[in-house]
């Protein structure tokens, strides 16, 4: 009877695992509500696994990377989450491609705490959105004129994994 048991409750614990992942799968809606909408009225980026290494090792430990980069070339305004994740703790999506001129908003989710944006030692720009605030609806603007790799972080939850990273492509 043990068995039985057992296997009842594994069958079960699968069937709620897979139900879960599919619906999961599902709640992205592609309407911007998770970050990913360009911020000019499309519908956002498309996925590619073309992602430069210094990303890539930058990026190995951040929330919600899935080794993906999203391509956001052609659009003139990017929007990020910042405060997504089932915590919080991480930026919405995390890697992103732009065209050089690109102004790239960093918006709060009221989410996971106060976090800011800050420039990595190693990105190709200095920027900084200043002191952590946990208002949801603030944001942060950086424009990026010339190509590049963009690393930052969240200071405040840069080892819960709150990195994120743009990578600037000349147009």
């Amino acid at each position: 009877m043990s068995d039985r048991l057992s296997r009842r409750r594994y069958v079960a614990g699968t069937g709620a695992a897979l139900t879960l992942g599919t619906l999961a799968g599902c709640s992205g809606g592609g309407d911007g509500g998770d970050g990913s909408d360009g911020g000019d009225g499309s519908d956002g980026g498309s996925p590619s696994d073309d992602v430069p290494d210094e990303i890539d090792e930058f990026l190995a430990d951040a929330q919600l990377y899935d080794g993906q980069i999203m391509d956001f070339t052609g659009q003139d305004e990017v929007t990020v989450a910042v405060g997504a994740g089932d915590v919080g703790f991480a930026f919405d999506p995390p890697a992103i491609r732009v065209d050089a001129g690109t102004t790239v908003v960093w918006e709060w989710t009221g989410e996971g705490g106060a976090h800011n944006v800050a420039s990595a030692e190693n990105s190709a720009s200095e920027f900084d959105s200043g002191s952590a605030v946990d208002e949801q609806g603030e944001t942060f603007e950086q424009s990026f004129e010339s190509a590049g790799i963009q690393l930052y972080y969240c200071t405040p939850h840069q080892g819960n994994g709150m990195l994120g990273a743009v990578d600037v492509v000349e147009a």
